[in-house]
C-alpha cells in the first residue's frame, strides 16, 4: 500500500505568495521572447540559470533544449516528476500588452510561458522546505510540434531520471481563474491525420461533361466522411473527423484535376482509433469512385489519447482539495479533444495531468491569447504541496 503523508487544509504557500510578482515578472519575460519548438535556447537557459541557483543539479542538453533539475532531500527512496512545456507557436501575437511578444510571428499563444514560470515558482519554494525523496523537474521543448516528450523518452528521460509518477498541467480558457480540473482515465484525445487526395480530369468550367469533376466529389466527401462519427462509431463513444483545409484550382472557369482535404481525427479508445483509421480511407476511396474519380489516401497516426492513472489522479485532486476547498475543484471535469505529446510520458510511467482555469481569455493558439498570471500562486502552491505529500 502506498503511504503519502497526511494532507491538511490549507491555501496559498506563504513563500510562493512572498515572490509571486518575480515569477510574474519571470512570465512576462518569457512572453516577450518566445521561442519555437527545439529552439528555446534563451528560455532553457534562463531555467537552468534559476535551477542552479535554488541548489538543484541541473542537467542541460537533453532532447536539445530540455532541462532537468533535481532535488534529493532526506533519506526517502521515492522519486516525483514535475514536468513544464516552454515552447511558443508561429503566430503572430495580436494584444496590447506591454509585454507583447518582440519576435515576429512568434508568440506563446498556449500558455507555456506560465507553465515555466510556475514550475520556476515551486522550485525555489521547495528547495526551501522538506521533504524526503527525489525530485524531478523536467522542463520540456517541443511539445507544440509533438516531438518533444518522445525525444526525451528515446535520451532515457526515466533511465537516468526514474520516477514512481510524473505529473504535469496546462492552464484552460473557459474555466474559472484557479480552478482546477482532474479526469481519471482518458483526459485527451489521440489525434491523427489524413491527407486525402482526389484525383479526377479537368477541363473547362463551360464543359464539366467532358471531365471528371474532383470538387463535386470532394464536397461530397466532406458531407459523407461525417456520417462515419454518427453511423459507425458507437453512440457512446467519443469521436471527431474534421475537415480542415479543402484546396483545388485556381480559377473560376477552370476544373482542376486534383483537390485535396486535410483531415483531423481525434478519439480516446483504441477500438475507435482503430475503426477510424480502417473507415475514412474505404470511404474516401468508395466516394470518389461513385463520381469516377479515385482517392488517395495519407493516413499517419500522432498523439496517443492521454490516460491518466486512477490512484495518481485521486492523490492531485486530494491535494487540490486540501489546500483550495470544493470550490476550486471542478466537480464534474470533462475530457478535452484537444491532444498533448504528456500521453506519451504517461505510457512510460504512472502519474496525472490536469487543468487549471485561466478564466475568460482567447481561446488557446489564438493570436489574442494571454495567460492569465492569477492562476500562478494557487498552481506553484499546489506543486510544492503534491510533492510534499508524495516525497515522503
Amino acid at each position: 500500500m502506498t503511504v503519502h503523508a497526511p494532507i491538511a487544509s490549507a491555501g496559498i504557500d506563504p513563500g510562493i505568495a512572498a515572490s509571486v510578482e518575480e515569477f510574474i515578472a519571470l512570465r512576462r519575460d518569457l512572453h516577450r521572447h518566445p521561442e519555437l519548438a527545439f529552439r528555446e535556447t534563451r528560455t532553457s537557459a534562463i531555467v537552468a540559470g534559476r535551477l542552479a541557483s535554488y541548489g538543484y543539479e541541473v542537467t542541460t542538453g537533453l532532447a536539445g533544449t530540455g532541462v532537468i533539475g533535481q532535488l534529493r532531500k532526506g533519506d526517502g527512496l521515492r522519486r516525483l516528476g514535475l514536468r513544464a512545456d516552454m515552447d511558443a507557436l508561429p503566430i503572430a501575437e495580436q494584444t496590447d500588452r506591454a509585454y507583447a511578444s518582440e519576435t515576429a510571428g512568434v508568440m506563446h499563444a498556449c500558455g507555456h510561458d506560465g507553465h515555466t514560470a510556475i514550475l520556476l515558482a515551486a522550485a525555489k519554494r521547495l528547495a526551501e522546505r522538506d521533504f524526503s525523496g527525489t525530485l524531478n523537474l523536467i522542463f520540456q521543448p517541443a511539445e507544440e510540434i509533438g516531438a518533444g516528450a518522445r525525444k526525451l523518452l528515446s535520451e532515457g528521460l526515466f533511465e537516468r531520471f526514474p520516477c514512481d509518477a510524473v505529473f504535469g498541467l496546462h492552464n484552460w480558457p473557459g474555466v474559472p481563474s484557479g480552478q482546477f480540473g482532474f479526469v481519471e482515465g482518458p483526459a485527451m484525445a489521440a489525434v491523427d491525420k489524413a491527407i486525402i487526395r482526389i484525383v479526377g480530369r479537368g477541363g473547362h468550367g463551360a464543359s464539366p461533361h467532358e471531365t471528371v469533376d474532383p470538387v463535386v466529389a470532394a464536397s461530397s466527401l466532406v458531407l459523407a466522411l461525417q456520417s462515419i462519427v454518427s453511423r459507425n462509431i458507437d453512440p457512446r463513444q467519443a469521436a471527431v473527423v474534421t475537415v480542415g483545409s479543402i484546396h483545388g484550382g485556381e480559377a473560376s472557369n477552370v476544373i482542376p484535376d486534383a483537390v485535396e482535404l486535410k483531415l483531423t481525427i481525434r478519439s480516446f479508445d483504441a477500438g475507435v482509433r482503430a475503426q477510424l483509421e480502417e473507415r475514412i480511407p474505404a470511404l474516401a476511396r468508395a466516394q470518389a469512385e461513385s463520381f469516377g474519380a479515385t482517392a488517395e489516401v495519407s493516413y499517419r497516426r500522432g498523439f496517443p489519447p492521454l490516460t491518466n492513472h486512477v490512484a495518481e489522479t485521486q492523490l492531485a485532486r486530494e491535494v487540490a482539495l486540501a489546500a483550495f476547498g470544493a470550490g476550486k475543484v471542478e466537480h464534474d471535469f470533462k475530457p478535452r479533444m484537444a491532444s498533448e505529446d504528456f500521453a506519451f510520458l504517461l505510457e512510460a510511467c504512472p502519474g496525472s495531468y490536469f487543468f487549471v482555469g485561466n478564466g475568460e481569455s482567447a481561446p488557446l493558439h489564438s493570436p489574442a491569447y494571454d495567460f492569465d498570471d492569477r492562476l500562478i500562486a494557487p498552481a506553484a502552491t499546489f506543486w510544492v504541496r503534491l510533492a510534499r505529500t508524495f516525497l515522503v
